[in-house]
């Protein structure tokens, strides 16, 4: 293998890179996976759940481009949720907790029979570097591997420090040790870099607990699933989470190690993430708050681990354990392994393009931590459009690049690429400025086509989904052109409350009331016939709900986008010069010179640009 050059190397076994050496050796490029640890790949590493607010939309978008952790979500589930039901389809997000151990080994055994991929075990201290492209890398043995491309996603392991109260030491998470000569070399190349910092609570054993002082969270009725294959099935058991809280007693205790704490004695001088602050950040910035809510998660379906959600800290381990102690049903509590901070090296991703190549060395891509975000989920996206991009460009094919308009991957990288990020950046379904589109239930209709094209979906995938899309549009078309009387109406609108009507109409305007949902129409006997006769499952009779319901919405969002892409479409020439542009602000010279944008609609995102400074732009252009 040593001889070999490879299409693509991907540096790290994380969510980033298994999806990055996945998706670029589906795609038939020559891949090696480098990783310090081969028994860690996709090692969660904080908490064992996947998805949520926003982050199940990117699972669901992974899955249907033909990415692999929607199915080990599914494989490695212990429980499952869809977290704002009670908000509208925007909002809906899945969540599921993970058997830790399972969510590993499946992903290791995923990656094992995926062909075109090699494995090895080492540290990589440096890149090979020829003519400012990228040739190779370097191991801490001194072994050299030729490549066409490198992606990078170290995670937290570039000069990793791990923070115990007064006690530091390196690594790259608890365990393992911390990747070093990266950093230093890419700084020399003239890459920017940066520190941030993320943190992790304590692990318990679980048989010390007293879960019967604790409010039992278990999943949903009916489970759903992350992928859109039916190679896996919902749960039919599941494991309870629980919730407890913290008090003033927990939180006095935790005060009196402020003094010892990294967070607040100037040790850590990097930025945490801002919505998922350690225990000693909230009780200090919520200090009217007498007390905050503790997730107990069970790490496994057979161990008896248990991640403790909530309780995030860097505080000195006696400090953690006479608090946790405090806490109803922790009276008590044994520890596996305390809580920590860490702080690593990440690199401003403004130095990247939009398919996550760097700007100064060709054939390099950066995906992950590395780029300043947080999440398994950001991470993983991350990874498989840095794994597609790396495969297309030594396939001397056209880049693959997602709009804003088109998925949460795209709003996450082009706010990553053109604001860039001095925090740990999450994802928010607030981000999106197009949600209505961008649903977690439609992501394989946005997604599969494209994922089928590069060679990532299955020919079985589209078809599930061409048929799935055939189905619901037909659906929504029975509800167009179907008539109800009123005598066969009115008793289902006066049950909810509604207005009844005074003539025969269009079930689809009846159905469209925001009080009435599908069990309502259910009751309607043409509609369960149609069902009935047409066999229509779970999915295709959500989508159809989707759309009769909120087709005004939708219909709005797409004219918006629509608009937007005009403005995509207006291509800026490659290292233009905006300091030429002199009736722009010196600001938005500094800044489009900086981030050198690729559309006009990207120039006009860049913090510090106003709408008069695109006017010059598009006068200069000659629009």
């Amino acid at each position: 293998m040593f001889n070999e050059v490879y299409d693509v190397i991907v540096v790290g076994g994380g969510h980033a890179g298994s999806e990055a050496a996945a998706a670029a050796a589906n795609m038939g490029s020559k891949t090696l996976l480098i990783t310090m640890n081969l028994q860690n790949i996709a090692q969660m590493s904080c908490n064992p759940a996947m998805g949520g607010i926003a982050k199940g939309q990117i699972v669901r978008e992974i899955d249907a481009l033909g990415g692999y952790s929607g199915i080990v979500s599914d494989t490695s589930a212990i429980q499952f949720k869809m977290l704002n039901k009670s908000k509208g389809p925007a909002m809906w997000s899945p969540r599921v907790q993970s058997d830790r151990m399972r969510f590993a080994e499946d992903w290791r055994m995923l990656l094992e029979q995926t062909k075109n991929l090699d494995f090895y075990q080492e540290m990589v201290s440096g890149l090979v570097v020829e003519k400012g492209k990228v040739t190779g890398v370097k191991t801490s043995l001194g072994i050299e591997v030729k490549a066409k491309s490198v992606v990078l996603t170290n995670g937290t392991f570039l000069n990793g420090l791990i923070h115990i109260g007064d006690k530091n030491f390196g690594g790259g998470r608890a365990g393992e040790k911390a990747a070093t000569g990266i950093t230093e070399q890419l700084i020399d190349l003239g890459f920017e870099s940066g520190r941030m910092k993320t943190g992790t609570p304590p692990r318990v054993d679980g048989r010390s607990l007293n879960y019967s002082k604790m409010a039992e969270q278990p999943g949903d009725a009916q489970p759903e699933k992350f992928s859109y294959l039916d190679i896996t099935k919902p749960l039919e058991n599941q494991r309870s989470c629980y919730m407890t809280y913290t008090s003033e007693l927990v939180h006095d205790l935790l005060r009196e190690g402020f003094d010892r704490s990294p967070m607040f004695n100037g040790r850590i001088k990097s930025l945490g993430p801002r919505y998922c602050p350690s225990i000693e950040d909230k009780i200090n910035r919520f200090a009217d708050k007498d007390r905050h809510q503790l997730f107990v998660e069970p790490e496994g379906w057979n161990t008896v681990e248990v991640y403790v959600n909530g309780f995030s800290t860097s505080l000195p381990e006696d400090v953690q354990f006479k608090a946790m102690r405090s806490v109803s049903g922790f009276e008590n509590v044994k520890f596996f392994r305390p809580g920590y901070a860490i702080e690593y090296d990440y690199f401003p991703p403004t130095q990247l393009t939009h398919t996550l190549e760097t700007k100064l060395i060709e054939g390099l891509f950066f995906a992950g931590q590395i780029n300043g975000t947080t999440g398994y989920e950001e991470a993983a996206s991350q990874g498989l459009m840095a794994g597609i991009n790396a495969a297309l460009k030594v396939q001397e094919k056209e880049s693959f690049i997602l709009k804003r308009s088109e998925a949460y991957i795209g709003v996450l990288i082009d706010d990553l690429i053109t604001k860039g990020t001095e925090e740990p950046y999450r994802m928010f379904t607030s981000r999106a400025e197009y949600r209505t589109l961008l649903r977690q239930d439609n992501a394989d209709f946005r997604l599969t086509p494209k994922g089928y094209d590069l060679g990532l979906a299955s020919e079985k995938r589209l078809k599930r989904m061409e048929e799935k899309l055939n189905q619901s549009e037909k659906f929504v078309q029975f509800f167009r052109e179907t008539s109800i009387t009123a005598s066969e109406a009115n008793p289902v609108l006066e049950s909810k409350g509604s207005a009844a009507v005074k003539q025969q109409g269009k079930m689809f305007k009846l159905f469209a009331r925001p009080n009435i949902n599908i069990e309502d129409v259910r009751k309607f006997k043409a509609v369960e016939d149609y069902i009935s006769k047409n066999d229509l499952d779970r999915e295709v009779i959500e989508q159809a709900e989707i759309q009769v319901k909120y087709s005004g919405y939708i219909d709005k969002e797409k004219n918006n986008a629509d608009k937007l892409s005009r403005l995509e479409n207006i291509k800026i020439p490659a290292n233009f010069d905006y300091s030429k542009l002199k009736s722009m602000s010196l600001e938005a010279r500094e800044k489009l010179n900086k981030i050198q944008p690729v559309t006009i609609s990207q120039a006009s995102r860049v913090s510090g640009v106003s709408p008069s400074d695109i006017s010059v732009l598009l006068v200069f252009m000659g629009r």
